[in-house]
């Protein structure tokens, strides 16, 4: 098991409401570092969130889920591509790691 340290003062991405497989950084790689995921549920019947590491989906959040926000740790790096989040109408995300 491979294991990732990070230095404080990350840089982050912001994901809006109602994306598809944005790619976190500007283009995203194989390698990248992704240290935490806040998600904030503003509206439960809506709020899905899923991470992908190139083609494989994680599903992180599930609709109905209670408004609220979440932290999730994740301190892992991609191996098959890059990071990408997809996000349904009421979720966002920030997303914290060194993206390319």
């Amino acid at each position: 098991m491979t294991s990732a340290s990070a230095t404080f003062a990350l840089p982050y991405e912001h994901v809006a409401a109602s994306q598809t497989g944005q790619v976190l950084g500007a283009t995203g790689a194989t390698g990248d570092y992704l240290h935490r995921l806040v998600i904030t549920v503003g509206t439960a019947a809506t709020s899905t969130v899923s991470l992908l590491d190139g083609a494989t989906s994680h599903a992180l959040v599930k609709a109905n889920t209670p408004i609220g926000v979440y932290s999730i740790e994740m301190n892992t790096f991609s191996k098959t591509g890059a990071w990408s989040v997809t996000t349904g109408v009421g979720a966002e995300v920030i997303a914290m790691g060194n993206f390319t």
